[in-house]
């Protein structure tokens, strides 16, 4: 059986699992095995994952349309992966980096090791970027935040 996961970063409604749930159902996922978290991929406590990590038997396949929906993390996705192939399960990833990946054969395997490296590259590079800018900003004088809108005047009302 085919058991679709979809996970957006964003729970404020600006992003929409639409276009994965699409891809899953082409793909021959049942709608009734779709499984959803609105979580940032670095989070390993996601109930949907875990809800679908539960639902998964013995010859099943985890589907995924990309492999950082699945997570960002190098060593959570290659544990997730070694425990599924423990227990008899696949994982198909739809798309990404121009080549899906079915980790039943041979080829899949060796092209997940690579792309899992890349996804766990790329979220590095954001953190390092995220944080040489906020120090580029801390040196021109700038503070992270809003501008207050309290005014000692205001205050002293």
């Amino acid at each position: 059986m085919l058991i679709g996961y979809m996970r957006v970063s964003k729970a404020d409604g600006s992003q929409a699992t639409d276009l994965q749930r699409d891809a899953l159902i082409a793909a021959g996922v049942d709608p009734a095995h779709l499984y959803e978290d609105q979580a940032s991929g670095k989070r390993e406590d996601r109930p949907g994952l875990a809800s679908c990590l539960k639902a998964l038997r013995d010859g099943d396949t985890l589907v995924v349309w990309k492999l950082d929906r699945l997570g960002r993390d190098l060593r959570h996705l290659i544990n997730t992966v070694h425990d599924l192939t423990g227990h008899g399960i696949g994982l198909k990833v739809l798309t990404g980096h121009g080549a899906a990946i079915d980790t039943t054969t041979a080829a899949g395997k060796l092209v997940f090791g690579i792309f899992a490296a890349l996804a766990e590259f790329e979220r590095e590079l954001i953190a390092e970027r995220t944080v040489a800018g906020l120090a580029s900003a801390r040196a021109r004088g700038r503070k992270g935040g809003r501008p207050f809108k309290m005014t000692a005047a205001k205050l002293r009302l």
